[in-house]
């Protein structure tokens, strides 16, 4: 499912937050790697059957790649919610996150949204970094 499809089915608080808690999930998962690798190592270290050794040396590569798949897709969801959250306030009631999806660009690298609050729309730019704070003391 896509960021539009998201947002849609289930608001953009939703699925921020949904993006957040899969990521940090990915983030466990990484940890969990670790933990598996460095296990192995120890009884490659310590043991001298050519089975175990065999067996801690797969493991070893497996939780590796395993491991830079769970970085990547933690660094990537966790990237993407916050260049989107960057974008959710509307610039004219200042509403957070009360936003309708009115369309999309065929790769998802923009997103048209309407504010919920008054129908202010703008563009939400998904390909790059969130845009700098505006100063609004003026």
């Amino acid at each position: 499912m896509g960021v539009a499809d998201g947002i849609r089915k289930r608001g953009f608080r939703a699925w921020h937050e949904r993006k957040l808690l899969l990521s940090f999930g990915w983030m466990v998962l990484l940890l969990l790697c670790g933990v598996a690798a460095f296990a192995a190592l120890e009884t490659l270290i310590t043991s001298s059957d050519w089975t175990r050794l065999a067996t801690s040396a797969l493991l070893i590569a497996a939780s590796g790649a395993v491991g830079i798949v769970a970085l990547h897709r933690f660094l990537t969801g966790l990237a993407l919610a916050q260049i989107a959250a960057g974008q959710a306030m509307c610039a004219r009631c200042e509403t957070f996150g009360r936003l309708n999806v009115v369309a999309e660009d065929r790769d998802e690298t923009w997103l048209r949204v309407r504010c919920g609050g008054c129908a202010h729309e703008w563009i939400m730019e998904l390909s790059r970094e969130p845009p700098a704070p505006q100063d609004r003391s003026k």
